[in-house]
């Protein structure tokens, strides 16, 4: 596996331009429902996450580093870590799952960071799937990892919908539900992973059903990007000056 080798100096460039270069130029909004700090900065949290496109972790790194004052890390696929390996400066770390030697070890590592107090991200379905594919199928890999912390550890339920609604581009919404916990030795690694999978496609189908009521924006949702004008916007602003 491939450990993450934070980078303070890179970390402070790559922000600016993931969010004025790669998100203010492909999403009209981002918005966030709930909060990330469900708990002190010091203790650890687990987040899970459904796993639908390539942009979840440029959104994911965008909203902990803009609101949550702690120490994030994000499990990805090694073959895209060994390809985009400045993600590791960023707090990325590897698996690979077609070796069990390997995602034994990652998944140690991820326990380990959690016993830090850090807070580890994990994306439980293991692939990128459709956003709308049924069932979200959860690899035990999560409850592998979950047995190793003994319960201590809130589970925290994300959720991410993406959408073109009444603009040009992508409206995409994060929502935090509210934190799991369970003696998780208690069940068998598939049995945390279906409990787990059920809580985050109930609360991904519930938000895109708002969502569609709401025309993409949730009621009371924060801005983590400021909205862009779309075409059609710019547009009627333009005639507007043009009826002055």
């Amino acid at each position: 596996m491939i450990p993450a080798h934070k980078s303070l100096w890179f970390d402070r460039m790559f922000i600016r331009y993931n969010e004025w270069y790669l998100l203010r130029r492909n999403f009209h909004s981002f918005t966030l429902s709930g909060e990330l700090d469900l708990a002190p900065a010091d203790q650890p949290a687990l987040y899970i996450m459904n796993h639908s496109s390539w942009w979840d972790g440029l959104l994911i790194y965008h909203a902990f580093r803009h609101t949550s004052a702690a120490d994030h890390y994000v499990m990805m696929e090694e073959r895209q870590l060994n390809r985009y390996a400045f993600f590791g400066k960023l707090g990325a770390f590897s698996i690979d799952k077609g070796s069990p030697g390997d995602i034994r070890q990652s998944l140690r590592y991820a326990a380990g960071l959690l016993e830090q107090g850090k807070r580890v991200w994990m994306f439980p379905q293991g692939e990128i799937r459709h956003l709308e594919m049924r069932p979200l199928t959860f690899r035990p890999g999560i409850g592998l990892l979950l047995r190793q912390t003994a319960g201590s550890v809130p589970v925290i339920p994300v959720t991410l919908y993406y959408g073109l609604y009444q603009h040009a581009r992508l409206q995409a919404s994060l929502q935090v539900g509210a934190p799991v916990y369970q003696d998780w030795s208690r069940l068998s690694p598939r049995d945390c992973a279906s409990r787990l999978e059920t809580i985050i496609t109930s609360q991904l189908d519930d938000q895109r059903n708002r969502l569609l009521m709401a025309d993409g924006e949730l009621p009371g949702s924060k801005d983590l990007i400021r909205r862009q004008r779309s075409t059609d916007e710019k547009y009627d602003h333009y005639r507007s000056l043009r009826k002055r």
